[in-house]
């Protein structure tokens, strides 16, 4: 299978509500799950603890050459001790056909509904790589979210009669909620070669250091071999944690990896049966694929919006692996469960 591309997200800026209209179309963190029309809402709880489980993700991934709009949502339960553990996060896979009178909507609200497809690359490096890069041209960026609030009132208008159909009588008042952002995208090779970028990622290096007592090692200056880096970091960490940061470096704020089909980027040593810790597809029993991983950046970057401020997530990275198909039942109301696996944070045991 060929090696797809890998997509790097980023954060960009509050989803404010009263400014902007979110769908199913928009690539985010936290706030509240857009379901597609049809969907029935679903209030997944903790394997673990039974508690409500907090929205995490919301990521817009059609594939390519497929007639479905493809989206994916990511839970997680903010109990202490719960969102470092496999079982306590669930991820929803949902798809439904892209009606033929939606074609013009979708070119309207094409920056956050593609950025993860070889279609959205321009939008991405116009919008997202110039927000990396110099922190954004704040006008093309408003204008951008504009168009889908203003200029695409039929998408509004759908999810407002889908979320009438989807009212249900359980009981949400304790479902946590995280403060929304609207995601960027890059393409990872857009991150090299860039001086200010680099030196920006190892100011952010820097602090992370400072902040978590730990000396990880990247030095300002090397000869490109990165033996410095290794003889440092070898002191505190294994081998598999050491290329992690190695690799993320470039760009520590990073939140989203995305590549279908290509591998994780593990921060610990993976069981050796890994083909057998991830599970085949619940619904057609085909193997499952990697498709996406949360990063660090993340766990900093979610912030509780209800009254309980104390819980909040911990983990090191989760990897989510998807149908090899993406099977789907035509006029379905149920998403797809598919598979998370959590690796926690080493530092506790990397670092002492």
């Amino acid at each position: 299978m060929a090696q797809e591309q890998l997509f790097i997200g980023l954060c960009d800026g509050e989803l404010d509500s009263k400014k902007y209209c979110s769908s199913f179309l928009t690539n985010k963190v936290g706030g509240e799950p857009d379901w597609q029309p049809g969907i029935t809402r679903q209030l997944p709880r903790c394997g673990r603890c039974s508690a409500s489980l907090a929205h995490v993700v919301q990521v817009y991934c059609p594939l390519q050459g497929s007639p479905y709009h493809r989206n994916l949502n990511l839970f997680a339960c903010c109990q202490p001790g719960c969102s470092e553990q496999s079982g306590s996060w669930t991820v929803f896979r949902s798809q439904c056909v892209e009606a033929p009178n939606q074609s013009s909507t979708l070119e309207v609200v094409v920056p956050s509904a593609t950025d993860w497809c070889d279609s959205a690359e321009d939008w991405g490096a116009e919008v997202g790589g110039e927000d990396f890069r110099s922190g954004g041209d704040k006008e093309v960026q408003e204008q951008a979210r504009d168009l889908q609030t203003k200029g695409s009132p039929a998408v509004c208008q759908m999810d407002v009669s889908s979320g009438l159909q989807q009212l249900s009588l359980v009981e949400s008042k304790d479902i946590p909620v995280f403060r929304p952002f609207f995601i960027s995208v890059l393409e990872e090779s857009e991150l090299s070669g860039e001086d200010d970028e680099l030196g920006h990622a190892q100011e952010l290096l820097r602090e992370y250091e400072q902040r978590e007592g730990v000396a990880l090692g990247v030095p300002e200056e090397s000869d490109g071999s990165g033996e410095m880096y290794e003889k440092t970091s070898a002191r505190h960490a294994d081998a598999v944690f050491s290329r992690f940061m190695k690799t993320i470096s470039v760009c520590p704020q990073q939140i989203i990896r995305y590549c279908r089909h290509r591998k994780p980027l593990f921060i610990s040593k993976m069981p050796s049966n890994n083909s057998h810790v991830v599970s085949v597809c619940s619904s057609c029993g085909e193997p499952r694929t990697f498709e996406l991983q949360l990063m660090p950046a993340l766990v900093y970057l979610l912030q509780r919006i209800d009254s309980n401020l104390a819980k909040k997530l911990e983990f090191g990275t989760v990897l989510v692996y998807t149908c090899t198909n993406s099977c789907w039942t035509a006029g379905s109301k149920f998403p797809v469960e598919e598979f998370c696996f959590v690796q926690p944070d080493p530092d506790h045991e990397l670092f002492k």
